[in-house]
């Protein structure tokens, strides 16, 4: 059981990292789920402050994850029809034919929004679709940093619990 429990977090923590740049995947939560698979064995002894600090940071990133880019476009001069484009595209970008749909569709989404919003200043709204897309950027980015931390985190402790897995 112990084997299953630690090859489904590994799973789960590389979807995870999938996840942080594919918005149909809730990367730092998995990455999460990942860890708390890893204290389920029986071989490793629960450490609840590991999970109570990465789960605040899971949290805290999810949070970050779905504001970064609509702040991103309020911040480069967007209204809100920006940051609801912004949030549309995301969605809309999953399930676009076109490679890498999920990075195009924020910055396609407040462009659309931003000129429904006045179609006469193109300047201001392809400066809030960039505010867009560098958000994406920025939250992915964090959201893969989280990740990759949470990784080592498992493989430090699989790592340092190793004998007793294999006994288990």
């Amino acid at each position: 059981m112990d084997i299953i429990l630690l090859t489904l977090g590994l799973c789960c923590i590389i979807l995870g990292i999938a996840g942080s740049f594919l918005p149909v995947l809730p990367g730092t939560p998995l990455a999460w789920l990942g860890l708390l698979l890893l204290y389920l064995t029986k071989a490793i002894e629960m450490n609840y402050w590991i999970l109570g600090v990465t789960l605040a940071i899971t949290l805290v990133t999810s949070v970050l994850a779905y504001t970064i880019p609509a702040r991103g476009t309020k911040r480069y001069g967007g209204s809100k029809y920006g940051i609801w484009g912004t949030n549309i595209g995301l969605v809309v970008g999953i399930f676009a034919p076109i490679p890498f749909g999920f990075i195009i569709g924020p910055f396609v989404g407040a462009l659309i929004g931003e000129l429904i919003y006045n179609s006469q200043d193109h300047n201001r709204a392809f400066k809030a679709a960039t505010g867009s897309f560098i958000g994406f950027l920025a939250s992915s980015f964090i959201s893969f940093l989280t990740c990759v931390a949470f990784l080592g985190i498992f493989i430090s402790v699989a790592w340092s619990y190793r004998n007793a897995l294999v006994n288990y």
